[in-house]
C-alpha cells in the first residue's frame, strides 16, 4: 500500500533507492563485524570478541530501522544475500590479515564509506525530494557510525 505523506510517490521512490543501497551497506558491515567476532584471534582475543559483539549489535538494530523505515514509505525491502551484494558498495574481500588491528582497519573502512555516501544524501533528500524525516534519520545513522568509527579508530592507536 502506497504512503500517503505528502510527498511525491516518485520521491518516495527516489528516496527508497537510497535506503536499499544503505540497507545493503548495512548487512553487509553487520556480516563483517560477525565474521570479525567469530575469528578474531590474539592475545586480546577477550576484549576485542566482546568488542566486535557491540559492534555489529549496534549495526543490527541499525539495519532494522531502516528496513522499517523503507517499509514506512511504502516500500518492500530486499532481504536476500544475493540482492544486499548486489546492492551494497562494500566488499566482503577482507585485505587486512585476520587478527584484531586487520578486522577493526577494514571495519574503519566500510563505516567510513557508509558515514560519506550517507553525507552524499541528506541534502538532496530533503532538498530536492521533500523528506525531511528521512534526511533527519540519515542524519542520525552518520552520527551511530561516527561514534563507531571512532571506537574501532582508538584500537589502532
Amino acid at each position: 500500500m502506497k504512503a500517503n505523506i505528502g510527498i511525491k510517490q516518485e520521491s518516495i521512490s527516489k528516496v527508497v533507492e537510497v535506503l536499499i543501497k544503505i540497507l545493503a551497506d548495512e548487512f553487509v558491515l553487520y556480516t563483517k563485524t560477525k565474521r570479525a567476532h567469530w575469528n578474531v584471534e590474539g592475545p586480546d582475543f577477550y576484549n576485542k570478541h566482546l568488542f566486535f559483539e557491540q559492534q555489529y549489535d549496534a549495526i543490527d538494530e541499525i539495519v532494522d530501522t531502516v528496513a522499517e523505515r523503507i517499509r514506512a514509505l511504502g516500500h518492500y525491502t530486499p532481504a536476500t544475500l544475493k540482492d544486499f551484494l548486489a546492492l551494497t558498495h562494500l566488499t566482503e574481500e577482507l585485505k587486512e590479515k585476520n587478527d584484531a588491528n586487520g578486522f577493526i582497519k577494514e571495519l574503519l573502512l566500510d563505516h567510513e564509506s557508509i558515514i560519506i555516501y550517507l553525507r552524499e544524501n541528506i541534502n538532496s533528500i530533503a532538498n530536492e525530494l521533500q523528506d525531511a524525516g528521512t534526511s533527519d534519520f540519515i542524519t542520525g545513522l552518520v552520527e551511530n557510525h561516527e561514534k563507531m568509527a571512532w571506537m574501532l579508530r582508538a584500537h589502532l592507536n
